[in-house]
């Protein structure tokens, strides 16, 4: 088991799900993050880093450094400058390689060993089946022995064939494997590495250069240094590189798929990462009652299903053209038996009063289902049909939001005053000697946004809230929600 340095790519505002999910499903250590990104230090395998749902993509990190700066100097200075990233420490861009190739070459020693074990299964099941034959065969011999003789010379036969299939079988398996395990190490020979470069720029930099230009440079660079081949096309290694004012930071994409493209999805609605941290929020146990009154495409449902499954969900909607795209999502992920669906309206739930566990839902706030109702009927109908100790889970629009708080405009929480991504904590946290004092930074930040929004929220009937982040839906952005429910609301 190799401890290798990761990072992940979140959408903004995800970055504590993915701190929580990293030590919770990969026992983590050293997790740090900076606006967008996560690091963390890991001995788990592929298989077990792909279960990662609050995270974009992944990156082996081949370093993490403090920002180029860019000052007057001529061009030429600055690109010697971003050459230095791969002249001044090949080592760390060789070791990277090396566990890259290692980690690709263990995941598919793995697949073919679950491939040989699904085999042996089946070759156990046919024997079983001759053995079976067999003792049938004995039973028939005192009745009839003629036939009898017949029975057995055909069986005989028939495992001869079985064990001559076995041993061509394992033979071709053995061959495939040993052919992968080489054109692996072929493919991946640090020699006849083909690579491209993908980078993004921002901040003083981005206006200084392009992406293409900065990238251009650094793939120069790399061809001088290690001799490998750029290949813009189909290449084997992509070298991803994202420079700014706060930090200089250069990885391998371990997967060329996203890890939020999740391949059980068929029509996606909100996005995956979003309705996995919702989920995660919702104190999900064995046994328990989830209700989404507004379930839309069903993305929540899935999410939640796919990773608690001994539960019983139940998803709403007033829309017949919503509910066919969840029910075709539910069939082409296999769920059809875990989720029931209903059509009926948010604020008329044909339920009794505290009979659901939990409740995840997504507030509509788009142009295409703007809610003609005030949210507050909504929450109330909710708060009537959730148990007292029971939980809720919502998205909502910052509109939304700020009807719920009662609050102004100008003091809606994690504003860019006590924001987490302002740069001192950023700076510290990029500060190798500084790792434990980084990660205080990090935790410590959004706690006390947290709080600080906990502190001018007015609560609401019985509902209290427990925990708020805001989140980026690319163009907008919103509010992930908790709420308990304290006492018995008499509705």
């Amino acid at each position: 088991e190799v401890i290798t340095r990761f990072f992940c790519t979140a959408g903004r505002g995800l970055e504590p799900f993915l701190m929580r999910e990293v030590r919770a499903r990969l026992a983590a250590t050293q997790v740090e993050y900076i606006s967008g990104k996560v690091f963390f230090t890991t001995c788990s395998d592929l298989n077990m880093l792909k279960k990662l749902k609050s995270a974009e993509r992944l990156f082996l990190l081949i370093k993490k450094q403090f920002p180029l700066i860019i000052s007057s100097v001529s061009k030429g200075k600055i690109f010697n400058e971003m050459q230095r990233l791969i002249n001044e420490d090949p080592g760390s861009w060789l070791n990277a390689i090396s566990i890259w190739k290692n980690l690709l070459e263990l995941d598919a020693k793995k697949e073919k060993l679950s491939q040989r074990d699904d085999n042996q299964l089946k070759r156990k099941v046919g024997e079983n089946e001759i053995i079976a034959k067999k003792l049938k065969i004995e039973q028939m011999q005192k009745i009839e022995e003629n036939r009898d003789c017949q029975l057995e010379k055909q069986i005989k036969e028939e495992t001869l064939e079985q064990r001559d299939f076995t041993t061509k079988s394992e033979k071709f398996q053995e061959e495939e494997f040993q052919n992968d395990i080489e054109k692996a190490m072929d493919t991946h020979n640090q020699n006849d590495l083909t690579f491209r470069v993908s980078c993004r720029c921002s901040g003083t930099i981005g206006k200084a250069f392009t992406a293409q230009e900065v990238g251009k440079v650094i793939g120069i660079a790399i061809m001088k240094h290690f001799g490998w081949k750029a290949d813009l096309r189909n290449p084997q290694l992509e070298i991803f590189i994202h420079l700014n004012d706060i930090y200089s930071v250069v990885g391998i994409p371990v997967f060329r798929v996203s890890l939020a493209s999740r391949a059980y999805i068929k029509t996606a609605g909100l996005r995956s990462t979003i309705a996995w941290a919702m989920a995660s929020l919702a104190d999900i146990k064995a046994g328990a009652f989830v209700l989404d009154p507004m379930c839309g495409l069903g993305t929540i449902l899935l999410e939640a299903a796919k990773e608690w499954p001994d539960v019983y969900y139940v998803g709403a909607d007033v829309s017949d053209s919503q509910l066919l795209g969840t029910w075709d999502n539910l069939k082409a992920a296999g769920l059809e038996d875990k989720i029931e669906l209903l059509k009926i309206s948010v604020i008329e739930l044909p339920l009794p009063s505290e009979s659901v566990d939990i409740i995840i839902s997504d507030i509509p706030f788009g142009k295409k289902f703007k809610l003609g109702k005030d949210v507050k009927s909504i929450l109330q109908e909710m708060e009537r049909v959730l148990h007292v100790g029971g939980t809720i889970v919502l998205l909502l629009s910052e509109d939304h939001h700020r009807r719920l708080t009662d609050c102004k405009e100008s003091s809606i929480p994690f504003n860019s005053k006590d924001s987490h991504t302002h740069e001192p904590g950023i700076k510290k946290c990029l500060n190798p000697e500084e790792k434990t004092g980084a990660f205080k930074t990090a935790s410590t930040s959004f706690e006390a946004s947290n709080h600080k929004f906990l502190d001018r929220m007015s609560p609401f009937g019985s509902l209290v809230p427990v925990e708020c982040y805001k989140v980026s839906l690319g163009k907008t952005d919103a509010f992930i929600c908790k709420y308990k429910k304290s006492h018995s609301s008499g509705l």
